[in-house]
């Protein structure tokens, strides 16, 4: 291990942390939270993040995982991953109170599937099975969907007409994640129709190509992410491409000292459901180690803020609330 004098240079990546998606979801809980009071329900959590979660759990939100858990006529909030006609319907049944967090790029793709759907296309979801995202897309789509992950699984798709294919992504998924299986899905349906890739999450793209850049000039990496965020996983494994010891952690409390070794310039980024402040509590215990100077990269800056619905529009969004997550840079 190092002397705790010898000098350690933090790298951080821009962007990072919180997408627009994300603080659009966040800021639809608090403020639901402002105007009816606790608790209010959300269905599954309202985005990847455990500190997230627990903070909004103390604030009065209650998280569930089945529309049945929700007491009838409760405001009820679906989480931003977005979730199936049958949650829906059943929300219905139970004349919730709901209020939608979906990102509007989920939204955006369930109006793309449905849209080909009425045509009568076979329509391949490119994603993660068993992410809520894609479960939720596919409960939103009529007719006929394959989900596949990887290039080898196009050969193995059986549709009804080769020259009737469409094709939608997952959000968490870039351009750099799926150019591969789009590539191979046009080599064998070469009429296949899908999305312009400017339509894929600018945000994982971003996040991504900033992780890029840093790897050229750091020798450890840190992913400030939960461990069931499918675009922080994705960070980490970059890292781990360009052959640099790469991990994902929750929190300052599972870094490992003995990464330190023979390190001297970390590279530090967030998922895009991970918090400002987590990324501030890690720089603060690498201080516990070394000396050491913190520097941003070069990077978009996002701009991008998605409308809140029209029922928490003007609600004011508590300030205290607003603290939780935004911290200045060191």
């Amino acid at each position: 291990m190092a002397a705790a004098s010898e000098k350690l240079k933090v790298v951080l990546a821009q962007p990072r942390g919180f997408c627009a998606g994300v603080e659009r979801a966040i800021d639809i809980v608090e403020r639901a939270l402002e105007k009816y009071g606790a608790p209010v329900y959300v269905r599954h959590e309202i985005v990847h993040n455990k500190f997230v979660v627990e903070t909004l759990r103390e604030r009065g939100a209650i998280f569930v995982e089945e529309i049945n858990e929700i007491p009838t006529g409760a405001v009820t909030i679906f989480s931003a991953h977005g979730v199936s006609k049958k949650v829906e319907d059943g929300s219905l049944v139970r004349e919730l109170d709901v209020i939608d967090a979906t990102c509007p790029l989920v939204t955006k793709v369930h109006k793309e599937g449905r849209r080909y759907a009425a045509k009568g296309y076979d329509i391949v979801l490119i994603g993660h099975i068993g992410h809520p995202e894609v479960e939720g897309t596919l409960g939103q789509i009529p007719g006929t969907v394959h989900v596949i992950s990887e290039p080898e699984d196009v050969d193995g798709l059986k549709v009804a007409d080769d020259e009737r294919v469409s094709f939608v992504t997952q959000t968490t998924l870039s351009v750099n994640d799926t150019k591969d299986v789009i590539a191979a899905l046009k080599n064998r349906f070469p009429n296949i129709v899908g999305p312009d890739t400017r339509d894929i999450c600018y945000a994982t793209q971003n996040r991504q190509t900033a992780v890029i850049a840093m790897a050229k000039q750091v020798d450890l990496l840190l992913v400030v992410g939960a461990h069931n965020s499918s675009n922080s996983n994705r960070l980490r494994e970059i890292g781990e491409n360009f052959g640099i010891p790469s991990y994902l952690i929750e929190d300052a409390s599972m870094f490992d000292p003995a990464w330190l070794n023979d390190v001297k310039t970390v590279g530090l980024t967030a998922g895009a459901s991970a918090p400002e402040t987590l990324v501030q509590d890690t720089i603060a215990r690498l201080r516990n180690y070394r000396t050491i100077t913190v520097e941003t990269l070069d990077g978009v800056e996002e701009n991008i803020h998605f409308k809140l619905p029209r029922e928490l529009a003007e609600v004011p969004r508590p300030q205290d609330a607003m603290k939780s997550w935004a911290v200045e840079t060191a």
